[in-house]
């Protein structure tokens, strides 16, 4: 970055960077998505984000995290990594809410599975080849390269819920 361009926006997000090689520039924006997922949580308490965003969907923040922690899982271990791991959440994706677990430990299993993918691609290639591990394209091939561009998009597509779930919650509004 240039000394004219922030490193971190005033909420604390980090700017992703706006030239450079490839790599630091999808692992930029990956942390950013990221980063604004949590920001979309902070301050809120578990009843908080348990609210729902609208009639007919049970879509909340806490499912959102949940998902999104078995998103990690699944791209950065199982397809680009190749491990065996099991499910989070069972057989769903994490949207479905246990009252026991809250907000805190949802985070903590995220952050997790984020330093996990991390720790495991850091050495790889983006032109490393894994295989998807199940649904209607398993065993289809797909580069880290890949993994990267879908993991930002699906961050961007829910983080896009979770502007209006927050919306709806408190009215906070914005990036």
């Amino acid at each position: 970055m240039t000394t004219d361009t922030p490193s971190t926006l005033p909420d604390g997000r980090p700017v992703p960077l706006l030239t450079g090689d490839e790599r630091p520039m999808l692992e930029s924006w990956l942390a950013f998505h990221r980063a604004t997922l949590e920001l979309k949580c902070a301050g809120l308490d578990d009843v908080q984000v348990r609210r729902a965003s609208a009639q007919p969907s049970p879509l909340t923040l806490l499912g959102l995290v949940r998902h999104l922690a078995e998103v990690e899982r699944n791209w950065f271990q199982r397809v680009a990594a190749g491990q065996d791991v099991p499910p989070l959440h069972g057989e769903g994706h994490g949207y479905v809410l246990d009252p026991e677990r809250g907000l805190d430990e949802a985070l903590a299993v995220w952050r997790r599975e984020v330093a996990r993918g991390d720790e495991l691609c850091a050495a790889r290639s983006l032109d490393d080849v894994g295989r998807i591990a199940d649904g209607f394209m398993a065993g289809v091939e797909v580069s880290l390269r890949w993994v990267y561009i879908h993991m930002i998009e699906e961050y961007a597509r829910h983080n896009g819920h979770a502007d209006i779930l927050r919306e709806r919650i408190d009215g906070v509004t914005g990036a």
